[in-house]
């Protein structure tokens, strides 16, 4: 029983890990068409493999779990594309873009950092833990090193 607690409490950190940094790439990638400066464009490729990497992480971590990894829904997804266009069709500045990136990871960063409280008191595997403190850490980064592109 008690190991049955601990798979579905990794597990569910695991799944929140993965959908974080899924809607990372994809908010990137759907971002990444209006970008003009090259250096920021190069930080987001380095970003956007940073987060596939942690999204194999985790997909391999439930695995080992014996869970597949969930990702949002089309809907979900769709909503967030149309978002991104929304927010880019009247400033597509680089600015602005970093602004928006400077939010979407200070929104994961508060995700990861309530997932961990919420786990670290429970059954979850130590793995499962330190890829999310590794993500958060990520993203604390990401998000001072989008400031320096704030105008």
């Amino acid at each position: 029983m008690a190991q049955a607690t601990k798979t579905k409490q990794t597990a569910e950190l695991l799944q929140a890990v993965y959908k974080n940094v899924k809607m990372a790439s994809d908010s990137i990638l759907n971002l990444m068409p209006k970008v003009e400066d090259k250096q920021l464009k190069s930080d987001m490729t380095v970003q956007l493999s940073a987060y596939e990497a942690f999204a194999s992480r985790a997909a391999k971590l439930l695995a080992e779990e014996g869970v597949k990894p969930v990702e949002e829904g089309t809907m979900t997804k769709m909503a967030a594309k149309w978002g991104s266009m929304m927010n880019t069709m009247r400033d597509s500045t680089s600015s602005h873009i970093a602004e928006m990136m400077v939010e979407g990871a200070t929104m994961g960063v508060n995700d990861m950092l309530k997932q961990i409280r919420e786990s670290e008191n429970t059954a979850v595997s130590e793995s499962a833990l330190r890829l999310a403190r590794d993500v958060c850490r990520f993203e604390e980064k990401t998000v001072e090193e989008m400031r320096n592109y704030l105008r």
